[in-house]
Protein backbone atom coordinates (compact mmCIF):
# COMPACT_ATOMS: atom_id res chain seq x y z
CA UNK A 1 0.00 0.00 0.00
CA UNK A 2 1.38 3.40 -1.01
CA UNK A 3 2.22 5.67 1.91
CA UNK A 4 0.39 8.97 2.33
CA UNK A 5 2.43 12.15 1.97
CA UNK A 6 3.62 13.26 5.43
CA UNK A 7 2.60 16.87 4.84
CA UNK A 8 -0.90 15.76 3.80
CA UNK A 9 -1.16 13.55 6.89
CA UNK A 10 -0.57 16.54 9.18
CA UNK A 11 -2.55 18.94 6.99
CA UNK A 12 0.30 21.44 6.54
CA UNK A 13 2.04 22.95 3.53
CA UNK A 14 5.55 21.94 2.45
CA UNK A 15 6.94 25.29 3.64
CA UNK A 16 5.29 25.04 7.08
CA UNK A 17 7.38 26.17 10.03
CA UNK A 18 8.46 23.82 12.81
CA UNK A 19 5.91 25.39 15.16
CA UNK A 20 3.10 24.92 12.62
CA UNK A 21 4.06 21.26 12.21
CA UNK A 22 4.11 20.76 15.96
CA UNK A 23 0.69 22.37 16.42
CA UNK A 24 -0.78 20.25 13.62
CA UNK A 25 0.64 17.07 15.14
CA UNK A 26 -0.70 17.89 18.60
CA UNK A 27 -4.19 18.34 17.19
CA UNK A 28 -4.08 15.07 15.23
CA UNK A 29 -2.46 13.12 18.08
CA UNK A 30 -5.18 14.17 20.53
CA UNK A 31 -7.88 13.25 18.02
CA UNK A 32 -6.56 9.77 17.26
CA UNK A 33 -4.93 8.86 20.58
CA UNK A 34 -5.83 5.26 21.58
CA UNK A 35 -7.06 6.41 24.99
CA UNK A 36 -9.68 8.56 23.26
CA UNK A 37 -10.58 5.80 20.83
CA UNK A 38 -10.49 2.56 22.84
CA UNK A 39 -10.71 -0.50 20.62
CA UNK A 40 -10.65 1.54 17.41
CA UNK A 41 -7.91 -0.04 15.30
CA UNK A 42 -8.25 2.53 12.50
CA UNK A 43 -7.69 5.39 14.98
CA UNK A 44 -4.67 3.58 16.43
CA UNK A 45 -3.20 3.15 12.95
CA UNK A 46 -3.85 6.81 12.18
CA UNK A 47 -2.09 7.78 15.43
CA UNK A 48 0.97 5.80 14.34
CA UNK A 49 0.92 7.37 10.87
CA UNK A 50 0.78 10.98 12.11
CA UNK A 51 3.48 10.20 14.71
CA UNK A 52 5.69 8.81 11.96
CA UNK A 53 5.07 11.93 9.88
CA UNK A 54 5.93 14.20 12.81
CA UNK A 55 9.08 12.21 13.61
CA UNK A 56 10.38 12.98 10.11
CA UNK A 57 9.17 16.55 9.60
CA UNK A 58 10.24 17.67 13.08
CA UNK A 59 13.85 16.66 12.38
CA UNK A 60 15.76 18.98 10.02
CA UNK A 61 17.95 16.23 8.54
CA UNK A 62 15.12 13.75 8.11
CA UNK A 63 12.88 16.43 6.64
CA UNK A 64 15.54 17.48 4.15
CA UNK A 65 16.01 13.86 3.08
CA UNK A 66 12.25 13.37 2.78
CA UNK A 67 11.82 16.56 0.73
CA UNK A 68 14.48 15.30 -1.66
CA UNK A 69 13.69 11.59 -1.93
CA UNK A 70 10.20 11.15 -0.44
CA UNK A 71 9.49 7.89 1.39
CA UNK A 72 12.44 6.25 -0.39
CA UNK A 73 14.74 8.20 1.90
CA UNK A 74 14.00 5.73 4.70
CA UNK A 75 13.74 2.51 2.70
CA UNK A 76 16.47 0.17 4.06
CA UNK A 77 16.38 -1.84 0.82
CA UNK A 78 17.16 1.15 -1.36
CA UNK A 79 20.79 1.78 -2.24
CA UNK A 80 22.41 5.13 -1.58
CA UNK A 81 21.01 5.76 1.91
CA UNK A 82 23.35 3.65 4.03
CA UNK A 83 25.25 6.68 5.31
CA UNK A 84 22.02 8.35 6.43
CA UNK A 85 20.85 5.24 8.27
CA UNK A 86 24.17 4.83 10.05
CA UNK A 87 24.09 8.45 11.19
CA UNK A 88 20.63 8.07 12.63
CA UNK A 89 18.80 9.75 9.76
CA UNK A 90 16.50 6.81 9.06
CA UNK A 91 14.04 4.77 11.08
CA UNK A 92 11.28 5.99 13.37
CA UNK A 93 10.78 6.36 17.09
CA UNK A 94 8.08 4.82 19.20
CA UNK A 95 4.96 6.97 18.51
CA UNK A 96 4.42 7.35 22.25
CA UNK A 97 7.94 8.73 22.70
CA UNK A 98 7.09 11.23 19.97
CA UNK A 99 3.84 12.08 21.76
CA UNK A 100 5.72 12.72 25.01
CA UNK A 101 8.26 14.90 23.21
CA UNK A 102 5.63 16.99 21.44
CA UNK A 103 3.52 17.56 24.54
CA UNK A 104 6.36 18.07 26.99
CA UNK A 105 7.02 16.22 30.23
CA UNK A 106 5.51 12.77 30.31
CA UNK A 107 2.77 13.66 27.82
CA UNK A 108 -0.07 13.00 30.26
CA UNK A 109 -0.50 9.26 30.65
CA UNK A 110 3.09 8.40 29.66
CA UNK A 111 5.61 7.86 32.41
CA UNK A 112 9.26 6.89 32.25
CA UNK A 113 8.92 3.39 30.86
CA UNK A 114 12.51 2.58 30.17
CA UNK A 115 14.58 3.73 33.13
CA UNK A 116 16.35 0.37 33.35
CA UNK A 117 13.10 -1.60 33.48
CA UNK A 118 9.53 -0.89 32.48
CA UNK A 119 7.35 0.97 34.95
CA UNK A 120 3.61 0.94 35.10
CA UNK A 121 2.05 3.83 33.28
CA UNK A 122 -0.30 6.13 35.11
CA UNK A 123 -3.95 5.80 34.16
CA UNK A 124 -4.36 9.57 34.55
CA UNK A 125 -4.77 11.64 31.42
CA UNK A 126 -4.75 15.43 31.35
CA UNK A 127 -7.48 17.19 29.42
CA UNK A 128 -6.76 19.13 26.24
CA UNK A 129 -6.87 22.92 25.98
CA UNK A 130 -9.68 24.44 23.91
CA UNK A 131 -10.00 27.66 21.89
CA UNK A 132 -13.05 29.94 21.63
CA UNK A 133 -13.18 32.83 19.14
CA UNK A 134 -15.24 35.74 20.50
CA UNK A 135 -16.25 38.78 18.42
CA UNK A 136 -17.14 42.04 20.16
CA UNK A 137 -17.77 45.64 19.06
CA UNK A 138 -15.33 48.53 19.50
CA UNK A 139 -17.75 50.08 21.99
CA UNK A 140 -17.67 46.86 24.06
CA UNK A 141 -13.88 46.88 23.92
CA UNK A 142 -13.98 50.47 25.24
CA UNK A 143 -16.32 49.82 28.17
CA UNK A 144 -15.53 46.17 28.90
CA UNK A 145 -18.30 43.60 28.73
CA UNK A 146 -19.46 40.31 30.19
CA UNK A 147 -20.23 37.58 27.66
CA UNK A 148 -21.91 34.19 27.95
CA UNK A 149 -19.89 31.46 26.24
CA UNK A 150 -21.53 28.27 24.99
CA UNK A 151 -19.38 25.42 23.67
CA UNK A 152 -19.03 21.63 23.66
CA UNK A 153 -16.33 19.83 25.64
CA UNK A 154 -15.60 16.49 27.30
CA UNK A 155 -16.23 16.40 31.05
CA UNK A 156 -15.76 13.69 33.64
CA UNK A 157 -18.46 11.04 33.65
CA UNK A 158 -20.57 11.50 36.79
CA UNK A 159 -21.91 7.94 36.65
CA UNK A 160 -18.50 6.33 37.21
CA UNK A 161 -16.71 9.31 38.70
CA UNK A 162 -14.34 9.40 35.76
CA UNK A 163 -12.87 5.93 36.39
CA UNK A 164 -14.37 4.35 33.29
CA UNK A 165 -15.54 1.35 35.31
CA UNK A 166 -19.10 0.54 36.24
CA UNK A 167 -19.95 1.16 39.89
CA UNK A 168 -18.65 -1.61 42.13
CA UNK A 169 -16.02 -2.64 39.58
CA UNK A 170 -12.30 -1.87 39.55
CA UNK A 171 -9.74 -1.95 36.72
CA UNK A 172 -7.36 -4.89 36.72
CA UNK A 173 -3.71 -5.15 35.74
CA UNK A 174 -3.44 -5.88 32.04
CA UNK A 175 -2.23 -9.46 31.54
CA UNK A 176 -0.96 -8.76 28.03
CA UNK A 177 1.66 -6.16 29.00
CA UNK A 178 1.79 -7.02 32.74
CA UNK A 179 0.96 -3.45 33.64
CA UNK A 180 3.73 -1.75 31.63
CA UNK A 181 1.36 -0.36 29.00
CA UNK A 182 3.69 -1.26 26.13
CA UNK A 183 4.75 -4.26 24.12
CA UNK A 184 8.32 -4.61 22.85
CA UNK A 185 9.02 -6.60 19.69
CA UNK A 186 12.50 -7.33 18.35
CA UNK A 187 13.56 -8.19 14.82
CA UNK A 188 17.25 -8.43 14.06
CA UNK A 189 18.97 -5.26 15.19
CA UNK A 190 15.69 -3.37 15.50
CA UNK A 191 13.38 -3.18 18.49
CA UNK A 192 9.96 -1.58 18.28
CA UNK A 193 7.74 -0.57 21.15
CA UNK A 194 4.05 -0.05 20.70
CA UNK A 195 1.15 0.71 22.96
CA UNK A 196 -0.54 -2.32 24.38
CA UNK A 197 -3.69 -2.93 22.30
CA UNK A 198 -5.57 -4.48 25.21
CA UNK A 199 -5.20 -1.62 27.71
CA UNK A 200 -4.41 1.26 25.32
CA UNK A 201 -1.18 1.98 27.16
CA UNK A 202 -2.58 2.45 30.66
CA UNK A 203 -1.36 -0.85 32.08
CA UNK A 204 -4.84 -1.41 33.49
CA UNK A 205 -7.79 -3.07 31.81
CA UNK A 206 -11.39 -2.09 32.45
CA UNK A 207 -13.25 -5.37 32.74
CA UNK A 208 -16.68 -3.85 33.31
CA UNK A 209 -16.94 -0.56 31.38
CA UNK A 210 -19.25 2.20 32.59
CA UNK A 211 -22.51 2.06 30.66
CA UNK A 212 -22.70 5.87 30.48
CA UNK A 213 -19.25 6.59 28.98
CA UNK A 214 -18.36 3.10 27.64
CA UNK A 215 -15.15 3.13 29.65
CA UNK A 216 -13.83 6.47 28.38
CA UNK A 217 -14.20 8.16 31.77
CA UNK A 218 -15.69 11.27 30.17
CA UNK A 219 -18.71 12.34 28.13
CA UNK A 220 -19.39 15.28 25.81
CA UNK A 221 -21.68 18.02 27.02
CA UNK A 222 -22.50 21.65 26.25
CA UNK A 223 -20.90 24.05 28.73
CA UNK A 224 -22.08 27.56 29.51
CA UNK A 225 -19.86 30.01 31.34
CA UNK A 226 -19.51 33.79 31.64
CA UNK A 227 -16.34 35.72 30.98
CA UNK A 228 -15.54 39.35 31.76
CA UNK A 229 -13.81 41.14 28.89
CA UNK A 230 -11.73 43.97 30.40
CA UNK A 231 -11.88 47.53 29.04
CA UNK A 232 -9.11 48.25 26.56
CA UNK A 233 -8.83 44.68 25.26
CA UNK A 234 -7.07 44.57 21.89
CA UNK A 235 -7.78 42.65 18.68
CA UNK A 236 -6.40 39.10 18.87
CA UNK A 237 -5.80 39.15 22.63
CA UNK A 238 -6.08 35.75 24.36
CA UNK A 239 -7.84 35.39 27.70
CA UNK A 240 -7.37 32.16 29.67
CA UNK A 241 -10.00 30.37 31.75
CA UNK A 242 -8.23 27.76 33.87
CA UNK A 243 -9.90 24.36 33.97
CA UNK A 244 -12.57 25.14 31.36
CA UNK A 245 -11.03 22.99 28.62
CA UNK A 246 -11.43 19.22 28.27
CA UNK A 247 -11.68 17.46 31.62
CA UNK A 248 -8.89 15.16 32.70
CA UNK A 249 -9.54 11.43 32.83
CA UNK A 250 -9.07 9.30 35.94
CA UNK A 251 -7.75 12.15 38.05
CA UNK A 252 -5.83 13.97 35.32
CA UNK A 253 -5.63 17.77 35.26
CA UNK A 254 -8.29 19.59 33.28
CA UNK A 255 -7.32 21.64 30.25
CA UNK A 256 -7.83 25.38 29.88
CA UNK A 257 -10.08 27.45 27.64
CA UNK A 258 -8.37 30.18 25.61
CA UNK A 259 -10.75 32.92 24.48
CA UNK A 260 -9.41 34.85 21.50
CA UNK A 261 -11.02 38.30 21.18
CA UNK A 262 -11.76 39.75 17.75
CA UNK A 263 -13.00 43.36 17.48
CA UNK A 264 -15.41 44.19 14.65
CA UNK A 265 -14.72 47.14 12.35
CA UNK A 266 -16.45 50.33 13.47
CA UNK A 267 -18.26 52.63 11.00
CA UNK A 268 -16.96 55.81 12.60
CA UNK A 269 -13.63 55.03 14.26
CA UNK A 270 -10.45 53.28 13.20
CA UNK A 271 -8.31 52.03 16.07
CA UNK A 272 -4.55 52.45 16.25
CA UNK A 273 -3.34 51.07 19.57
CA UNK A 274 -5.03 53.23 22.20
CA UNK A 275 -5.75 56.03 19.70
CA UNK A 276 -8.90 56.45 17.59
CA UNK A 277 -8.99 58.02 14.14
CA UNK A 278 -12.05 59.61 12.55
CA UNK A 279 -12.87 62.06 9.74
CA UNK A 280 -14.82 65.32 9.98
CA UNK A 281 -15.90 67.66 7.17
CA UNK A 282 -16.31 71.32 8.16
CA UNK A 283 -17.48 74.41 6.19
CA UNK A 284 -14.63 76.33 4.57
CA UNK A 285 -15.73 79.43 6.47
CA UNK A 286 -15.18 77.63 9.79
CA UNK A 287 -11.80 76.44 8.57
CA UNK A 288 -10.83 80.01 7.65
CA UNK A 289 -12.29 81.84 10.66
CA UNK A 290 -11.94 79.12 13.34
CA UNK A 291 -14.49 78.28 15.99
CA UNK A 292 -16.09 75.36 17.78
CA UNK A 293 -18.01 72.33 16.56
CA UNK A 294 -19.61 69.35 18.32
CA UNK A 295 -18.14 65.98 17.42
CA UNK A 296 -18.97 62.38 18.35
CA UNK A 297 -16.55 60.46 20.56
CA UNK A 298 -16.46 56.78 21.54
CA UNK A 299 -18.38 57.55 24.74
CA UNK A 300 -20.59 60.49 23.77
CA UNK A 301 -20.04 63.95 22.34
CA UNK A 302 -17.46 66.70 22.87
CA UNK A 303 -16.57 70.18 21.59
CA UNK A 304 -13.69 70.41 19.13
CA UNK A 305 -11.80 73.68 18.75
CA UNK A 306 -11.08 74.55 15.10
CA UNK A 307 -8.09 76.89 14.81
CA UNK A 308 -8.40 79.76 12.30
CA UNK A 309 -6.74 78.89 9.01
CA UNK A 310 -7.17 75.11 9.34
CA UNK A 311 -6.07 73.45 6.11
CA UNK A 312 -7.58 70.45 4.28
CA UNK A 313 -6.23 67.09 5.61
CA UNK A 314 -5.18 68.69 8.88
CA UNK A 315 -5.23 66.35 11.90
CA UNK A 316 -6.57 67.75 15.17
CA UNK A 317 -5.81 65.89 18.37
CA UNK A 318 -8.37 65.47 21.17
CA UNK A 319 -6.31 64.30 24.12
CA UNK A 320 -7.81 61.65 26.39
CA UNK A 321 -10.73 60.80 24.09
CA UNK A 322 -9.34 57.51 22.77
CA UNK A 323 -9.39 53.93 24.11
CA UNK A 324 -8.45 53.05 27.68
CA UNK A 325 -5.05 51.42 28.05
CA UNK A 326 -5.28 47.75 29.01
CA UNK A 327 -2.39 48.00 31.45
CA UNK A 328 -2.82 51.54 32.86
CA UNK A 329 -5.60 53.97 33.77
CA UNK A 330 -4.67 56.30 30.89
CA UNK A 331 -6.65 56.85 27.69
CA UNK A 332 -5.38 57.40 24.19
CA UNK A 333 -6.31 60.33 21.95
CA UNK A 334 -8.91 60.90 19.27
CA UNK A 335 -7.31 62.08 16.05
CA UNK A 336 -9.68 64.04 13.79
CA UNK A 337 -8.81 64.18 10.08
CA UNK A 338 -10.27 67.40 8.66
CA UNK A 339 -12.02 67.72 5.32
CA UNK A 340 -13.26 71.04 3.93
CA UNK A 341 -16.77 71.47 2.58
CA UNK A 342 -17.05 73.83 -0.41
CA UNK A 343 -20.57 74.92 -1.39
CA UNK A 344 -21.57 73.56 -4.81
CA UNK A 345 -23.96 76.46 -5.54
CA UNK A 346 -23.76 80.14 -4.59
CA UNK A 347 -26.34 82.85 -4.86
CA UNK A 348 -25.37 85.92 -6.83
CA UNK A 349 -25.04 87.88 -3.59
CA UNK A 350 -22.80 85.22 -2.00
CA UNK A 351 -20.64 85.04 -5.10
CA UNK A 352 -20.23 88.81 -5.26
CA UNK A 353 -19.13 88.96 -1.63
CA UNK A 354 -16.62 86.12 -2.05
CA UNK A 355 -15.17 87.72 -5.18
CA UNK A 356 -14.88 91.00 -3.33
CA UNK A 357 -13.08 89.18 -0.52
CA UNK A 358 -10.72 87.54 -3.01
CA UNK A 359 -9.93 90.90 -4.60
CA UNK A 360 -9.24 92.41 -1.19
CA UNK A 361 -6.31 90.07 -0.63
CA UNK A 362 -2.85 91.58 -1.13
CA UNK A 363 -0.48 91.10 -4.04
CA UNK A 364 0.02 87.54 -5.22
CA UNK A 365 -2.89 86.31 -3.10
CA UNK A 366 -5.28 88.06 -5.47
CA UNK A 367 -6.57 84.84 -7.03
CA UNK A 368 -7.00 83.04 -3.68
CA UNK A 369 -10.68 82.26 -4.18
CA UNK A 370 -10.18 80.80 -7.65
CA UNK A 371 -7.31 78.62 -6.44
CA UNK A 372 -9.29 77.55 -3.37
CA UNK A 373 -12.34 76.67 -5.44
CA UNK A 374 -10.30 74.83 -8.08
CA UNK A 375 -8.56 72.68 -5.46
CA UNK A 376 -11.86 71.02 -4.57
CA UNK A 377 -13.17 70.37 -8.08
Amino acid sequence: MAKIDYYDLLGVSKNASAEEIKKAYRKMAIKYHPDKNPGDKSAEEKFKQVSEAYDVLNDEQKRAAYDRYGHDAFDPNRAGFQSERRSGGGGFQDPFDIFREAFGGDGGIFGDLFGGRAKRRSTQQDGADLRYDLEISLKEAFTGVEKLLRYDRHVGCTHCGGTGSEKGSQPETCLTCHGSGVLTMSQGFFAMRQTCPDCNGTGMKIVNPCRACQGAGCIEETTKTKIKIPAGVTHGMKLRLNGFGESGVRGGRGGDLFVVVFIKNDKQFERDGDHLHCTLSIPFTLAALGGEINIKTIDGEAVLQIPAGTQPDAILRMRGYGMPSFSTNNRGDQLVHIGIEVPKKLTSEQRAKLEAFALSLNGGEKNWFSKFKDSFQ
